[in-house]
């Protein structure tokens, strides 16, 4: 069955290649030249790759909790951005047995994180492609700058799967850079009795001769870092949050604790639709496993992953991210108080809601912090100053305190305003700092440099608070 998916996924793909043009071109083609081995983030500069844009990945995978080996084929579909004689893939550990471009076998070499792929023939800007890449092996956990884990992380039953920041490539061949979203299907088989949960909708689960398959399909854009398939012995649970369907995975030693809290997924999410606008995935739910080695919960897209059973706060947390960090998603990885001060902001908005303090009593508790406690107040919350920082104190609580000087500088009619515009005029796609700042100046009317100068690139404690 793995066979005939990924020969199904491949024969349709390349029906499509065929089919679509490529882009028309004016002058002479350009000389063919390899595409660049990262995206350009400076706090990973080996993150993603140059001279394509992917549009779909198919991945057919397996995975023996017992041998912890994974096996997978990917079938990428992408269009070239450049004449390119050769491209990199982000594939981290595995071994890779075969590479094809178009049908057509491909050399390959490895070279740290990079699957350097060369096709038989260049490949003409704007033309589509198909890359298919076999592969297997032990998934390689990933220590992030910060000493976190990440990627393909064995439990005592199966894996908790998730991405962020650098985590895509320990379980699948990627352009691994925000900036690259794509849909996604996602294949696992696993010993019967475990369940295998991905993102987005459950489009066909079948169990046969000891083995039980699931297929996934994110149809809405998704950065590589969002992508998950966490597997294991799960209770699950559906239900519907209006007109969307809610799927909830919960390991059996997290459920009494999880389950009441998953079940307000519902209410959540009208609450935050009611402010942030339309929730923009067909689907939502969450995964809470059991992975005390993990330390931290993240927003997976349509299906946050929880290491044990949340609390009602992380939930609207990670529930928040739908519209900001996973809908509209940053293209630097120094943005990501865009993602974690709006969803921190989030929780004090649920607060409020639910009868507890409210986004001003918390900001005055936090900024009633001393000066001297380098934790909240450095580095600043726009310019972490490295890749072992994104994760800090700032890009959350000071992050979400610049939201509320904003608010109380230009009043909740502009401030809801910008967060639901935010949400909507980039939905799908990406957003940077200079961009939100435009938007609250162009809905407040108001010269913003100095508020936002002092509260996301000043080190030490601002000075003023409206």
């Amino acid at each position: 069955m793995r066979f005939r998916l990924a020969l199904l996924a491949a024969t349709t793909a390349v029906a499509l290649v065929a089919a679509t043009p490529a882009a028309p071109t004016s002058a002479a083609p350009a000389r063919p030249s390899p595409g660049a081995t990262g995206a350009g983030d400076p706090y990973f500069p080996l993150q993603g790759n140059g001279g394509y844009d992917v549009r779909d990945y198919r991945l057919d995978l397996a995975y023996d909790p017992a041998t912890r080996r994974l096996d997978g084929t990917a079938v990428i579909l992408a269009t070239a951005t450049q004449s390119l004689s050769r491209f990199d893939l982000d594939l981290r550990g595995f071994r890779v047995g075969t590479v094809t471009v178009n049908g057509t076998h491909a050399s390959f070499r490895r070279s740290g994180q990079e699957l350097v792929i060369t096709p038989t023939h260049p490949l003409r800007r704007g033309a589509p492609f198909l890359v298919t890449v076999g592969y297997g092996g032990v998934p390689e956990v990933i220590t992030d700058p910060d000493d976190s884990i990440e990627g393909f992380v064995p439990t005592n039953d199966g894996a908790f799967v998730v991405g962020e920041p650098q985590g895509a490539p320990g379980w699948f061949p990627a352009n691994d850079t925000p900036n690259d979203k794509a849909t996604y299907t996602i294949r696992m088989t696993v010993p019967a009795g475990l369940t295998a949960v991905g993102n987005g909708r459950l489009v066909a689960q079948r169990t046969a001769g000891g083995k039980s398959t699931f297929v996934w399909r994110e149809s809405k854009p998704m950065t590589t870092y969002l992508a998950t398939i966490t597997l294991g012995r799960f209770q699950v649970h559906t239900a519907r949050a209006g007109h969307i369907p809610v799927y909830v995975a919960l390991d059996p030693q997290e459920a009494a604790a999880a389950k009441p809290v998953t079940d307000r997924i519902p209410e959540v999410i009208a609450f935050e639709q009611s402010i942030f606008g339309p929730y923009p995935f067909e689907t939502v739910g969450a995964i809470v496993d059991h992975a005390p080695n993990v330390g931290y919960a993240l927003e997976s897209q349509t299906k946050p992953n929880f290491d044990s059973a949340p609390d009602i706060s992380t939930l609207a947390h990670e529930l928040a991210h739908q519209w900001y960090g996973d809908s509209v998603s940053l293209t630097k990885w120094q943005d990501i108080w865009l993602n974690e001060g709006f969803a921190t902001y989030a929780e004090w908005l649920w607060s409020q809601h639910t009868g507890g303090s409210t986004p001003q009593q918390i900001f005055d508790r936090l900024y009633a912090t001393p000066a001297s406690d380098q934790d909240l107040w450095t580095p600043p919350t726009g310019d972490p100053g490295g890749p072992e920082n994104i994760f800090g104190t700032p890009s959350y609580d000071r992050g979400a305190m610049t939201l509320q000087v904003l608010r109380n500088r230009i009043g909740d009619r502009a401030f809801f305003t910008v967060l639901r515009s935010w949400a909507t005029q980039h939905r799908y796609g990406h957003g940077t700092t200079a961009q939100f700042i435009a938007l609250s100046e162009r809905v407040s009317h108001q010269n913003l440099d100095g508020l936002f100068r002092v509260w996301l690139f000043t080190p030490g404690k601002p000075g003023f608070t409206s």
